[in-house]
């Protein structure tokens, strides 16, 4: 999608520290950090929200969560711990309306909400 500003990080468009990318995703750090390390993972295909994932695009979710443990190993912080989070709606707090996944790590959690 033209308007779309992960799409836009996804094809170089945006400037973006990459910490991974293979042929169905992308992963960046987030340019607003809420943990030492947090990063966002985000399919290559445009997929609106959690609402959208269907057995058509299903398997960009399951690439995601298959590399979610290397990426959190590759900065240091797999055996320590880490949270996944996604954001569905506006009422959740999604601003970008493209599915990703929040890997925050490198310090403990708090509560959730």
């Amino acid at each position: 999608m033209a308007d779309c500003l992960f799409c836009k990080i996804i094809s170089g468009d945006i400037p973006s520290e990459k910490v991974y990318e293979d042929e169905l995703i992308y992963a960046f750090r987030d340019i607003e950090p809420q943990a030492p390390h947090h990063i966002v993972i985000v399919p290559k295909a445009h997929i609106e929200s959690a609402n959208d994932i269907n057995c058509e695009n299903s398997g960009f979710v399951a690439a995601i969560f298959e590399k979610i443990p290397q990426i959190a190993a590759n900065l240091g912080f797999a055996q320590s711990g880490y949270r996944v989070v996604n954001n569905c709606g506006s009422d959740a707090g999604q601003t970008v309306k493209h599915l990703h996944f929040h890997l925050l790590g490198g310090a403990p959690g708090g509560k959730m909400y």
